[in-house]
């Protein structure tokens, strides 16, 4: 049996975030674009909040993005582009910042998985089965 790379961390209730797991590291990486799609920002205050994530030193860049190189094609040639993703927990870093109601419904959601976790000794993901996909 195949064991499937994805894991469930978060689900607005009109769509989802698909979120690789990288079993070897034990986190999940996102692109900018996918970030802002999590929290429904454009890129521009993704940006500006890793900016300044990195600025304050609250985390280090080398230990949070990893730089993939992919190739895409456009039109009848190959272009090699280079892709930062993000761990989990500049995501994390991210969604304590940013402004919108897909950020404050994330926090909130962060906050009680905390806090069951704290007050319980562990936490339970209920929907561990289920597949989550980015809806565009």
């Amino acid at each position: 049996m195949k064991k499937e790379n994805k894991i469930v961390i978060y689900q607005t209730k009109t769509g989802a975030v698909e979120i690789n797991l990288d079993i070897n590291n034990k986190t999940i990486f996102l692109t900018q674009q996918q970030v802002g799609q999590l929290f429904n920002v454009q890129k521009a205050a993704i940006s500006k909040h890793i900016n300044n994530i990195f600025r304050t030193k609250e985390l280090n860049r080398k230990s949070t993005v990893s730089i993939l190189e992919t190739v895409q094609s456009e039109g009848k040639r190959n272009i090699s582009r280079k892709i930062e993703y993000y761990n989990l927990d500049l995501i994390l870093s991210i969604g304590y910042r940013v402004n919108s109601v897909n950020a404050t419904k994330f926090r909130q959601w962060a906050t009680r998985t905390l806090h069951s976790h704290i007050v319980d000794g562990y936490t339970i993901n209920k929907n561990v089965s289920q597949k989550i996909i980015v809806h565009s």
